[in-house]
């Protein structure tokens, strides 16, 4: 168990810094719209991953058509996902933000029971706690949701979609590539919205500069970096568990660099989530002959 401290250290390290990711955004539209922040970032998460794409070798395989139209589909559904998320973020918390988001984690395990993936009650009780906490988090005494957590609740199905398409073109392609693929997309497409709805200059890029390296390299290229080095020792189980603490950053994040305060239902709210996600993800305990046999 020793040996796999340094792996759950890092996927800690991960998560943190999505969770504060969440920071980065919201700060970085006081200077830029929307679709200017997400064009910008994804284009630096694309060069932030090119030194890692060229170190582990990943330009010497052929390229093909599943990692084209692959990152074609998932760099349109990461671009609707990213643009609900920022969206949202101009009427609600980065906590709040965080939280809703990370119901994907939930919501892929339902989602996959219409793909013909087996569930169990565990699912089902986190589900329950997790829309419990939703509840409490985003709907006001007199019933009515707040805008921005319904962006962002709009946003958490399309990463729901986006992990579910991952999963089905990681046998087909390599991760890096199709990261880097799928980044490029979304940057054009985030560009041409920007050009619709937005008018930035560069003076904005440049005020909001230090927000898009954190977005667009630290969220990206190191963090996808470190979860590829930490998965290798660790368990997909166990490592969906601890990245679902990164809603739980963002909270921190909020509280601590943004002065965000929580209600009493909101912390609530969050409580019954953050329970729904671990329950949801929690590792099933091998039998005892199972382990044991593993060990001869």
């Amino acid at each position: 168990m020793n040996t796999l401290k340094p792996s759950h250290a890092l996927l800690i390290v991960v998560a943190a810094i999505w969770g504060f990711a969440f920071v980065a955004q919201t700060t970085g539209m006081e200077h830029l719209g929307p679709h200017s922040f997400n064009a910008a970032r994804f284009l630096l998460g694309a060069v932030s991953l090119v030194p890692l794409w060229l170190i582990l070798g990943k330009h010497k395989q052929v390229l093909n058509k599943d990692l084209f139209i692959g990152g074609v589909i998932a760099g349109t559904v990461m671009f609707a996902g990213f643009s609900f998320q920022q969206i949202g973020l101009q009427y609600t918390t980065a906590g709040n933000a965080g939280f809703i988001t990370g119901m994907y984690i939930v919501m892929v395990p339902i989602a996959g029971i219409a793909l013909g993936h087996a569930t169990n009650m565990k699912t089902w009780s986190g589900v329950l706690l997790t829309v419990a906490g939703l509840f409490a988090l985003s709907v006001s005494d007199d019933l009515t949701v707040n805008k921005g957590d319904m962006l962002e609740l709009i946003g958490a199905l399309f990463w729901t979609a986006h992990v579910l398409i991952l999963g089905w073109l990681c046998r087909k392609v390599d991760a890096i590539s199709l990261s880097i693929v799928q980044f490029l997309v979304a940057t054009v497409l985030a560009t041409i919205a920007m050009l619709i709805f937005e008018e930035p200059v560069l003076a904005q890029f440049e005020l909001a500069l230090l927000p898009l390296l954190y977005a667009g390299v630290a969220s990206s290229g190191i963090a996808f970096t470190l979860q590829i080095i930490a998965q290798r020792q660790v368990e997909p189980s166990v490592t969906a568990l601890i990245l679902s603490t990164e809603a739980v950053f963002a909270v921190i994040g909020g509280w601590l660099l943004l002065n965000e305060q929580l209600t009493t239902n909101q912390l609530t709210g969050c409580g019954l989530m953050l329970l729904g996600m671990l329950i949801s993800q929690w590792p099933q305990r091998k039998p005892k002959a199972t382990i044991e046999q593993s060990a001869i």
